[in-house]
């Protein structure tokens, strides 16, 4: 508790003022937690000081609610319009955009005259080095085609959180490599009782990701700024349940800004369904 109230004077978020006449103040109260690490073991109890927001009405204590959460798509699309005016967005990513901190989303931006190229190299080196993948040998293609992922009732378990961490890096690296999500999307479907053939999945990854470590997006300067969109769709390939999977995507020109993969929510009984279940999606 005594560290909470430090952090509130140490980031002076918070000041001394008299109470207006005919207005009531917003109460407050503690709430604890026990923070555990992957093991479930306690690692840290926190304490936090909250006001009781659900007492507040609109109209008296507030009017508008709005929260300043970027989307990486709003990013993505923010950086294609900027690859029209190159010269500009370097001007602009110097003096007023502060509040953007690319570096800290995990993102390079590379400006060139013709254009902006978006990749997460370092990001990759970081997840090569904490897993140990940087001495491996590497493969061309992130998933194994002729060996569907199942999920191997009689297979050898492997220890959850290991298996969690491991798909959880590559699945933040889908912001620039829309390669790699559907095998992403695949091996995260196992993290409840994931099994050494799941896992040899996940290192499939890693290894595609060590011999293409720099692939990323090319916003060209020179192309036109209309928005096309394209779906696919398989047909009752998801081992488990026979769902189809959607893909999708979208572009600003040649700048693509958006995509998709996940299994649908129903079961098409053709491909022609599944295929409009895509298109409606995208």
């Amino acid at each position: 508790m005594q560290e909470e109230l430090l952090q509130f004077k140490l980031q002076k978020v918070w000041v001394l003022e008299d109470l207006p006449k005919g207005k009531r103040a917003i109460g407050s109260k503690w709430v604890f937690r026990n923070k555990k690490d992957e093991k479930r073991i306690v690692i840290r109890n926190k304490a936090r000081l909250i006001a009781h927001g659900h007492t507040q009405e609109e109209g008296i204590d507030y009017d508008e609610v709005f929260a300043p959460v970027a989307r990486i798509e709003a990013i993505r699309l923010f950086l294609a319009y900027a690859s029209l005016w190159v010269s500009w967005f370097t001007r602009c990513s110097k003096h007023s955009m502060g509040c953007i901190k690319l570096q800290e989303l995990g993102l390079q931006v590379k400006q060139k005259d013709d254009g902006i190229f978006i990749s997460q190299d370092k990001y990759v080196a970081k997840i090569l080095r904490k897993f140990g993948f940087t001495d491996v040998k590497s493969t061309n293609t992130p998933i194994e085609t002729e060996k569907p992922l199942l999920k191997d009732p009689d297979g050898k378990d492997v220890e959850v959180h290991i298996y969690r961490s491991m798909i959880r890096s590559p699945m933040y690296l889908t912001s620039s490599r829309p390669n790699t999500m559907f095998t992403v999307r695949a091996c995260a479907r196992f993290q409840v009782t994931p099994k050494v053939s799941h896992l040899h999945a996940v290192k499939r990854i890693f290894r595609y990701l060590k011999g293409k470590p720099q692939l990323g997006l090319w916003y060209p300067r020179d192309s036109p700024f209309n928005l096309v969109a394209y779906s696919d769709s398989d047909y009752a390939r998801a081992s488990l349940d026979r769902k189809s999977t959607t893909g999708g995507c979208q572009f600003l020109g040649c700048r693509l800004i958006s995509w998709q993969c996940k299994k649908q929510t129903v079961v098409a009984i053709s491909s022609t369904e599944a295929e409009y279940v895509a298109a409606a999606s995208c």
